[in-house]
């Protein structure tokens, strides 16, 4: 999957909240996730490398957490980010083989998260990191094929436009590099 991703630290919570309640949008309910950030040992910021990540996901205290690693890659020139994702089972198992392949954890963010969907390819998460201060929005918006960059990269300004974000600063370092 390959997506375009937006994400800036709010000046205000609330008025964000209630600009997007006035469009008729309104975030589903909180949850929880934990992220273990695996990279390589070569790893360098913004270098097009991958990063690995084993997300615990918990979104109610009655039903069971859900555990996934994700293979992440930004490609800077691009912009775009290309993700795979699948379930795993055994938690400590994933994180042991991501090590074994010499892998090594760059940092930990627990967050909470609320989402919403803007339709069929564009979500809005509403964040919280539990190591950082303030709130963030992150825009992500789902690319299919490599001509629809241009128009998702419109549609993502008309958004931000839309929201009440497009003067604030983009913030292009991951939550782990914060």
């Amino acid at each position: 999957m390959r997506k375009l991703i937006y994400k800036v630290k709010l000046k205000n919570r609330d008025e964000f909240e209630a600009r997007l309640a006035e469009l008729d949008f309104d975030f589903g309910p909180m949850y929880w996730q934990h992220s273990r950030i695996f990279v390589p040992r070569n790893y360098q910021n913004h270098g097009n490398f991958p990063r690995m990540i084993l997300r615990i996901e918990m979104k109610a205290v009655d039903r069971p957490a859900k555990y996934e690693l994700i293979c992440k890659r930004h490609i800077e020139d691009s912009g775009v980010t290309i993700l795979h994702s699948t379930q795993v089972k055994d938690y400590a198992e994933a994180a042991n083989i991501l090590m074994q392949l010499g892998f090594v954890m760059q940092a930990e963010i627990p967050r909470r998260r609320q989402e919403l969907d803007v339709d069929a390819k564009t979500k809005v998460y509403l964040d919280k990191v539990d190591t950082l201060s303030g709130f963030y929005a992150k825009i992500e918006v789902n690319i299919d094929n490599d001509g629809e960059i241009a128009t998702a990269r419109k549609e993502l300004e008309q958004l931000l436009e839309e929201f009440g974000i497009i003067g604030q600063a983009q913030v292009r370092e991951t939550y782990a590099e914060l």
